[in-house]
């Protein structure tokens, strides 16, 4: 069994500094705060735990809460869903042995990527574990990048988003979606520790300050829907708005969907990149 969770102990002590008193319902005591956000007794009182309980979990000891405790300090921390499943897998850690995900290849079934091919007019990606792109219909390769051209260690939307000159370029507002993929991968990584996720944040913290940075500050987020700003160098610029789907039975995959608002010069723009990505290469 474990003997030390340092995941886990990082990630409170952070989610804690992020706390805010007044939003907790916490009355001025009066005292001076010689640290941002929450104290651990608090903490421990908002939870319904004692102290001393409180402070060995956030020293990563080797204690197993109850579902009920688990919960209890995702609303005093005031973590969001992600934050609150982030936290129930690291605590899952210190119930036994850590466990490790299959490091097999991930392949898209013919069904999936014939539905990808179906979705004329509109891009679509499939993202796998650490965010590796396994999928991309012509429109999407067209809106972001061509990862099918790319060697298969590269085809990552984490490592493009902050390794390619030309994705920086892409974005209005490169830094609010790179911290989303840097805190997405935080919470892919706390399923459980493969290799491949291993290499790939190595790799990032070595060739990026920004992502070392990021990855530091442990925070966690599921990128559900939202919308990007992109300035694109054949269409100029845009706006999709992105949803997210997991397909039934493979919880590890996700299909994503951009589009543009009907009528819109987004669309307009959307549509003549569709027209675009068909001319030849030779031709264009």
């Amino acid at each position: 069994m474990a003997q030390h969770n340092g995941e886990l102990a990082d990630f409170l002590r952070r989610a804690r500094a992020l706390g805010d008193p007044g939003r907790a319902g916490l009355p001025a005591d009066g005292r001076v705060r010689r640290v941002p956000g929450l104290r651990r007794e608090e903490v421990a009182m908002l939870a319904g735990v004692s102290a001393d309980y409180y402070a060995r979990l956030e020293q990563g000891r080797r204690i197993v809460p109850s579902p009920a405790v688990v919960e209890a300090l995702g609303r005093a921390l005031d973590l969001d869903e992600a934050g609150r499943a982030h936290l129930r897998a690291l605590i899952g850690r210190s119930a036994g042995p850590v466990r490790r995900r299959a490091s097999a290849v991930q392949r898209v079934r013919p069904g999936l990527h014939q539905l990808l091919d179906s979705l004329d007019g509109t891009a679509a990606l499939v993202l796998g574990r650490r965010a590796d792109v396994l999928a991309s219909n012509r429109l999407a390769r067209a809106l972001f990048a061509d990862f099918d051209r790319l060697p298969a260690v590269e085809r990552n939307y984490a490592r493009w988003i902050f390794l390619d000159p030309a994705a920086r370029a892409l974005f209005a507002d490169w830094e609010p979606h790179a911290r989303e993929a840097v805190e997405s991968l935080r919470l892919d990584a706390g399923e459980g520790p493969d290799r491949g996720t291993t290499e790939l944040v190595a790799e990032l913290r070595d060739r990026s300050a920004e992502f070392a940075r990021w990855w530091d500050e442990h925070r966690v987020h599921q990128r559900t829907h939202g919308s990007k700003r992109l300035r694109h160098p054949v269409v100029g610029e845009l706006t999709v708005e992105f949803e997210t789907l997991t397909p039934p039975g493979d919880p590890d995959t996700a299909l994503y969907v951009y589009s543009a608002r009907p009528g819109s010069p987004s669309r307009e723009a959307l549509d003549l990149l569709a027209s675009w990505s068909l001319t030849p290469a030779r031709e264009r």
